[in-house]
């Protein structure tokens, strides 16, 4: 009977670690950041839509914001939760096609950043850590450019090069995009708006 208490109060202990890692308290001022994040995606893309017919630039700015919003907002999570609110902007405005497949082009690649910026906490100080996440986070939107042209008809081999051209663009795009956010949140450190954790978080365990 003992055994089973302590059982139970160690389970109890190890997911409240892990509740209080994955989901801690959001602030109005990290809420404020996200919304910031969230919104000048929608409108970046909407903006760049209007003038350019380059396949991928809407990475650009996504992955900037992006990473911005982990940089402003150093918890779990902030990335993808910026993501989802853009995305559910975008769909409830009729941005591009798929309706709720589009939550997917703002969502994956903000769980890319996030995992990135879990296993490197400092990942938005470095120029080439946040290019590197950049160029991946792009890449997760190759998946959400097949599902669309499959689902519309098209055939395979048409899909897979569109998909190829749009997701290599995107990279380049996203790249640059992500390499822009260090040296914002480098002057965003210096006032003391933002901090970041000086060592590798520690996963609960």
């Amino acid at each position: 009977m003992a055994d089973y208490g302590k059982g139970k109060e160690k389970k109890g202990t190890l997911l409240k670690r892990w509740d209080d890692y994955f989901f801690r308290k959001f602030t109005l001022r990290d809420a404020i950041f996200l919304g910031f994040c969230a919104i000048f995606i929608v409108i970046t893309r909407a903006g760049l839509r209007l003038h350019f017919n380059i396949p991928g630039h809407a990475m650009f700015f996504m992955c900037f914001f992006l990473l911005l919003a982990a940089g402003c907002v150093p918890k779990m999570w902030a990335a993808t939760i910026a993501g989802l609110v853009a995305g559910i902007v975008a769909v409830l405005l009729g941005m591009g096609q798929g309706g709720p497949l589009m939550l997917l082009r703002f969502i994956l690649p903000g769980i890319v950043i996030d995992v990135a910026r879990t296993l490197f906490p400092r990942l938005v100080l470095s120029f080439a850590a946040c290019a590197v996440v950049g160029v991946l986070a792009a890449a997760s939107r190759f998946l959400t450019i097949i599902l669309p042209d499959l689902m519309a008809g098209m055939e395979w081999g048409v899909v897979v090069q569109h998909a190829m051209v749009s997701t290599f663009l995107g990279m380049g795009f996203g790249g640059l995009g992500a390499a822009l956010v260090p040296a914002i949140v480098r002057r965003l450190r210096d006032h003391n708006i933002v901090k970041f954790p000086a060592h590798r978080a520690r996963l609960p365990g």
